[in-house]
């Protein structure tokens, strides 16, 4: 929590994503008093956007079964691209005419760095569902109004495509109200999944895909698929996650030699390993986990490799959003740890070099952040002194500095 006194009262009451929130408008330089926020697309530049976009195909059916329900209800629908470009706002004239006075409307930009805490800005931060009350909004204009607001997701990739968000008065903020847009986000994927191509050759020869979540996670969850649709969801003993981190790592397979080698700490019994594979292709199938070398036969996807992936292509942000928290972090398994360390670093070293402060805040708030002394001194040397959450960062910095010595 901040040290600033005024700051830390107007966080009190709030909820903990919110209170994220502010800390990253803040170090992202936003003015609690602005009262719009910039328009990055003009009206060209909208139009081509629009035409352009994956969400275009679903607009209408978002229009037919959320948008004209909002309209009667004295709210507002927004659908923003994975910017937090606003590509469309609906409602009656009225409320789209006071939704103006904030800047709520086509072509404005609702990232938290540029408009402050909101609904479609903390999706974007944090890539999960989001609702903002009015005193939770960080600049005061928007106080009035409440937001509620989801991910939507391209079911090809399962990339973010873009936000859907209903703003309006109280009455957003009611559970029925997250449910109708999280439902109304749902059926848009099924839309744009139901225009997907269909390859004509499997991915792999049993068809089978892996997806395997790792970051931030004792034990790494597994989704199986067919390329159509889920087959099964499970978590793994911390063995058979190191098991199957390793196996991913290393798609051209790895010897019982090279495997022990990158799990145990000490030379471990190779019976012990087998042992352990057995159990494995037990709950995986014998059709994914093959031997001579011990390899995953079907394609693999996971968090960690989409993070990395991210990072390749410059694009930090989404990798931040991503980033859940080390791999595996209770791991001790030496290949593991490399793989941790690898990733952890990378991304550490672009926050570093990036002078984005509400990507270092966003590090340092975090668990494994938090000691991270070069972090908040990168943090201290681009926030300005008049920022509200310097005092934040020069509390945790002298912090350090008594606890290291």
């Amino acid at each position: 929590m901040t040290d600033d006194p005024d700051l830390r009262a107007a966080l009190a009451p709030m909820r903990a994503e919110v209170v994220a929130s502010w800390e990253r408008s803040a170090a992202a330089g936003v003015e609690v008093e602005r009262e719009d926020v910039p328009i990055a697309l003009d009206s060209a530049d909208l139009r081509g956007q629009r035409e352009a976009h994956p969400l275009s195909r679903v607009f209408p059916l978002l229009d037919d079964v959320l948008g004209r329900e909002v309209t009667a209800c004295g709210a507002v629908m927004a659908l923003a691209d994975a910017e937090g470009n606003l590509l469309w706002v609906c409602g009656s004239s009225d409320t789209l005419r006071q939704a103006e006075r904030i800047g709520f409307v086509e072509g404005s930009n609702w990232d938290e760095r540029l408009a402050g805490t909101n609904a479609p800005g903390i999706v974007l931060a944090t890539g999960r569902e989001a609702t903002v009350t009015r005193e939770e909004h960080f600049r005061s204009s928007v106080r009035p109004w409440s937001c509620a607001a989801t991910p939507i997701h391209d079911p090809g990739t399962s990339q973010l495509l873009g936000v859907l968000d209903v703003t309006g008065g109280d009455e957003v903020v009611v559970p029925q109200t997250m449910a109708m847009v999280r439902a109304a986000a749902r059926l848009a994927e099924a839309e744009l999944a139901r225009h997907l191509p269909r390859p004509d050759v499997p991915p792999a020869a049993s068809g089978l895909q892996v997806v395997l979540e790792l970051l931030g996670r004792n034990e790494a969850l597994v989704n199986v698929a067919d390329g159509r649709s889920r087959l099964g969801q499970f978590r793994l003993s911390r063995r058979h996650s190191e098991i199957v981190a390793l196996l991913a790592a290393a798609p051209r397979g790895l010897s019982g030699d090279e495997l022990a080698v990158l799990l145990y700490e000490e030379d471990g019994g190779s019976s012990t390993l087998r042992a352990e594979l057995n159990r494995l292709r037990g709950l995986l199938g014998e059709e994914l986990l093959a031997s001579r070398p011990y390899r995953l036969t079907a394609p693999v996807t996971g968090d960690w490799l989409a993070v990395g992936a991210q990072l390749a292509a410059g694009d930090l942000r989404a990798a931040m959003r991503g980033y859940g928290g080390p791999v595996l972090p209770r791991s001790t398994a030496p290949g593991v740890v490399r793989l941790r360390d690898e990733l952890e670093q990378s991304l550490r070293h672009a926050l570093l070099r990036s002078g984005a402060p509400d990507l270092m805040s966003a590090w340092t708030r975090s668990g494994w952040g938090r000691d991270d002394y070069e972090m908040w001194s990168a943090q201290q040397a681009v926030v300005p002194a008049s920022s509200p959450i310097r005092a934040l960062v020069d509390g945790q910095i002298a912090r350090l500095d008594r606890e290291l010595g």
